[in-house]
């Protein structure tokens, strides 16, 4: 299990999101921020602290922390909430953990839901990859009529976590590299990855419903993602090296192509290339269930 951050909870009251009726996310220093209506009246904060020791609450390392370092890239409109909700001292942390799933195939267990498959919280998409995991397995289980021979079922149920690959590593994987992609960094190349990345989300159109319908689950398709992410970095390139390249220019792009590698690629590989490009050559893809 790894814990790249932790998240600060906060609750804000009486107070309006700059756009009503959406989930916001801050790019901020060091990691985002994310705000998102719970009620009419309230607002959902989380601030992303990155490792996995956060400021301590009970001597006032924590609220010295949100005043100083996070309000000040607060909204404006959330401003006086965010202080408010500080000095109120209701403040929650959580651990954020990532692990890739590794099945352990047991006769008579299955595993679903953060207990099986974790990852960073950024995109909200634990329960997206929760349900569609249990659709798939209400299918594998429709046609059986016993469940009494537990051997045949686990080995027949190993499929599941085949069948289950395009969507979960999909969600996983687009997870892991916007959080890295929208964290800070010193290196100059990342930053030009963070602003082509937030760039490419405002074209609109297939620019954005791209991967939006990625991260909601609704394009189960990891090529897609891949597609769309070195879209991301090429468009960052393009931008570097317009209206006149220079040799800094060149170098910094060429680090930012490298840069990309280096986030998605690690994703990937932790959640099997096969499983998630090429789920039809695993042997347990056309497993048939066990006969009565």
């Amino acid at each position: 299990v790894d814990v790249p951050s932790c998240f600060v909870g906060l609750i804000l009251e009486n107070c309006e999101l700059p756009h009503a009726n959406h989930g916001h996310v801050i790019i901020a220093d060091p990691s985002p921020i994310l705000f998102y209506p719970i009620s009419s009246t309230e607002i959902r904060c989380l601030v992303d602290v990155p490792g996995q020791k956060v400021p301590s609450v009970s001597n006032g390392e924590m609220a010295h922390y949100l005043k100083t370092t996070v309000a000040p890239q607060i909204p404006p409109q959330l401003y006086t909430a965010f202080i408010t909700a500080v000095n109120k001292g209701n403040i929650r942390t959580m651990t954020n953990r990532s692990m890739p799933a590794a099945p352990q195939p047991t006769p008579g267990a299955l595993l679903l839901g953060d207990a099986f498959n974790m990852r960073h919280p950024l995109t909200g998409g634990g329960m997206t990859v929760a349900l569609s995991d249990i659709v798939l397995l209400r299918d594998l289980l429709r046609p059986l009529h016993n469940l009494h021979d537990a051997s045949a079922l686990c080995r027949y149920l190993e499929s599941f976590y085949t069948l289950r690959k395009p969507v979960a590593s999909t969600i996983n994987t687009l997870a892991g590299a916007l959080y890295k992609v929208f964290s800070a960094s010193a290196d100059k190349a990342r930053e030009e990855m963070r602003e082509a990345c937030f760039d490419y989300l405002s074209l609109g159109g297939a620019f954005s419903e791209g991967p939006i319908s990625l991260l909601s689950g609704l394009n189960p398709h990891p090529i897609s993602l891949v597609l769309h992410f070195f879209a991301v970095a090429i468009y960052g390139v393009g931008r570097l090296l317009l209206p006149f390249p220079s040799p800094t220019r060149i170098w910094t792009g060429a680090r930012l192509i490298s840069g990309a590698s280096g986030i998605i690629f690690p994703i990937i590989r932790a959640e099997g290339v096969r499983q998630m490009f090429f789920p039809a050559t695993m042997p347990a893809y056309y497993r048939a269930p066990p006969v009565d």
